[in-house]
């Protein structure tokens, strides 16, 4: 099964190019152009890993990630940036980002977040469905 990654960028250029390169390593990419559309997004499907731009008109990928994160608190979500600041960095990863990478960022380096924020989400997914059984078993008296 392939990770379902959504990436949100205002560079329409950028972002195909990066999901033509995401694709080609077997990942399936679903792509926005706005952080509303981010957001959207993310409430109708369950993605495994989120690539926000933080410099996006309107929202702004800091803003789309606090807000994502509301109703999709486990999806790691990591943060893109052409004008890296250091408050930025601290904010979103304050908010819960998984991590912040540079653009362009290198692919074989988000390749590896993605499969670093990939391997997080099954664990905490298991450890979910493990406290649910858990739960179940000790109701029925197992």
């Amino acid at each position: 099964m392939k990770i379902k990654i959504l990436l949100a960028d205002d560079e329409e250029d950028f972002i195909k190019t990066l999901a033509q390169r995401l694709e080609l390593r077997d990942l399936s990419i679903t792509t926005v152009f706005s952080g509303e559309s981010a957001i959207a997004m993310a409430e109708k499907i369950d993605f495994d890993v989120i690539i926000l731009d933080v410099a996006m008109p309107e929202i702004s990928g800091i803003d789309a990630l606090q807000e994502i994160k509301k109703f999709k608190p486990l999806t790691p979500i990591i943060m893109l940036t052409g004008e890296a600041t250091v408050q930025n960095a601290i904010k979103g990863m304050k908010l819960g980002a998984f991590d912040f990478l540079m653009k362009p960022a290198d692919t074989e380096l988000l390749v590896e977040k993605i499969t670093q924020a990939y391997a997080l989400k099954q664990e905490h997914d298991e450890r979910i469905r493990q406290a649910e059984i858990d739960n179940i078993l000790k109701t029925r008296g197992w």
